[in-house]
């Protein structure tokens, strides 16, 4: 039986005010983050103050609700779960 794909979607609203908690996070379950790619808008004269990052985890899902639940702790972070199943 092949483990479910679960994906985490993190939703940073000010990146500056909120990145080092965040990343405390992510060092806590790092052994448990597969990938992780971070998306935002930047141009030659704009850089976001919001992004998204996606997280391929590692793990039971009980972990990852563990992960996002810290994560939603965090003032101006909102976190979404996709679980793909396997039959």
């Amino acid at each position: 039986m092949t483990e479910d794909h679960i994906i985490l979607g993190i939703h940073v609203t000010d990146r500056l005010e909120e990145a080092s908690a965040v990343q405390a996070v992510f060092t806590e379950y790092g052994c448990n983050i597969k990938t992780r790619i971070g998306l935002h808008d930047v141009s030659d004269t704009y850089c976001a103050p919001s992004g998204v990052v996606l997280i391929e985890f590692f793990g039971s899902e009980a972990e990852a609700t563990a992960m996002a639940d810290k994560l939603n702790a965090i003032t101006g972070v909102h976190v979404q779960k996709m679980v793909f199943g396997h039959s």
